[in-house]
């Protein structure tokens, strides 16, 4: 049976649904194709900041309902196997730790669109009107938010595993009553850090009964283990139990200024980690994400039906104004003697303005961008 629709999206994560949600009010007919039937289990650390909540116009009260929604009031820093230092944040808190299997699945079922969830991306043919997915599926507009390996952008020309992308393992898992008692972690403080290479961090983050840890390298050489390696030190420091036997899992993503796969094709557009859109020196996707999706909503709204690439050409437009242009050669502080920066980095994140005013409310939260305008 074939069936029509305005815009397909492919892939149901954060990106996805805040597209479908941005348009619900349209009469585009919109609906989401995703491999997962949800809720599913997404490898992430899991946090989001209060702007990334009033954008979605999430009511806190009702989303802590039955999820996690774990209050942060803090961040412990440091380079590994350095002293740690903590910067605290009275009053209200600066991020919430979420867990993707319930965030995602809440934004996804509140969208509006219609479901097609436990079926795979198959292929895409182009068409008169747009384009034809797993030839069933007629859309104007095809819209890729599959994440880092999303078959919509490889299928307008993304290198796939050329592309120099960050590569992360992590778990997150309940936590018995003795595994509790040897967690040291406090909930409202996760911690963080950096390694002595400048290659990537580590985070290990307490969620309630929950207990997340990984770490991510823009070198995935011996990714295993390193990750092993930080788990051993973590233990070793009586953060973290020693019995954990659940088994980490994998994930990549590409960081936004040296990422080199466009992101608008005739009738096409990608959106979040489809995109290559994580912030820099934190690696986080879902506010990015969620802002591209508002993006790209604001010109579908603008379109009047033409999704040729002259006409998206606003969204790579609005893109470049929102996070600035993309640089495909190495700028000026990574030009730098690897052991300068080496050097640089063990002296600043031993003081608490560099891992405060810098680290924290800069590359995390984020706090000197004007957050987009709240979803209705």
């Amino acid at each position: 049976m074939q069936i029509d629709c305005d815009v397909l999206i492919i892939g149901g994560g954060p990106a996805g649904a805040t597209l479908a949600q941005t348009l619900k009010d349209t009469d585009l007919k919109i609906a989401i194709l995703d491999k997962q039937t949800f809720p599913r289990q997404k490898v992430c650390a899991g946090w989001v900041t209060p702007d990334v909540m009033r954008t979605l116009n999430v009511d806190l009260d009702d989303y802590a309902s039955g999820r996690v929604l774990q209050k942060i009031h803090g961040f412990k820093i440091s380079q590994l196997g350095q002293k740690q230092l903590e910067s605290h944040y009275p009053g209200e808190p600066v991020s919430y730790g979420i867990r993707r299997i319930e965030f995602d699945d809440y934004l996804l079922q509140r969208c509006g669109a219609k479901l097609i969830l436990g079926e795979a991306f198959t292929k895409m043919e182009k068409t008169s009107k747009g384009w034809q997915v797993n030839n069933q599926y007629n859309a104007k507009l095809v819209v890729g938010a599959g994440g880092h390996f999303c078959p919509v952008a490889r299928a307008i020309g993304a290198k796939g595993v050329s592309e120099l992308a960050v590569a992360a393992q992590e778990i997150e898992f309940e936590m018995t009553a003795q595994q509790k008692q040897n967690c040291t972690i406090k909930a409202e403080v996760p911690e963080l850090f950096f390694t002595p290479d400048l290659a990537g961090y580590g985070w290990v983050f307490r969620k309630g009964d929950y207990l997340n840890i990984g770490l991510g390298r823009e070198d995935k050489s011996k990714l295993s283990s390193h990750v092993k390696s930080f788990c051993e030190y973590l233990i070793s420091e009586g953060k973290v139990p020693a019995d954990i036997s659940d088994k980490f899992n994998g994930h990549a993503y590409l960081l936004y200024p040296h990422a080199v796969r466009k992101m608008i094709a005739d009738n096409v557009l990608l959106i979040g980690d489809s995109a290559g859109l994580a912030y820099p020196q934190s690696g986080e996707g879902i506010r990015p994400a969620i802002e591209s999706a508002i993006l790209a909503a604001r010109v579908i709204r603008g379109s009047n039906g033409n999704y040729n690439q002259l006409c998206l050409q606003a969204y790579h437009n609005m893109m470049e104004l929102r996070f600035g242009r993309r640089l495909p050669e190495p700028d000026l502080m990574e030009r730098l003697p690897l052991f300068i920066k080496r050097f640089a980095a063990s002296q600043l994140m031993k003081t608490r303005w560099f891992t405060k005013k810098i680290v924290t409310d800069k590359w995390f939260l984020q706090s000197h961008q004007t957050p987009l305008a709240t979803l209705k």
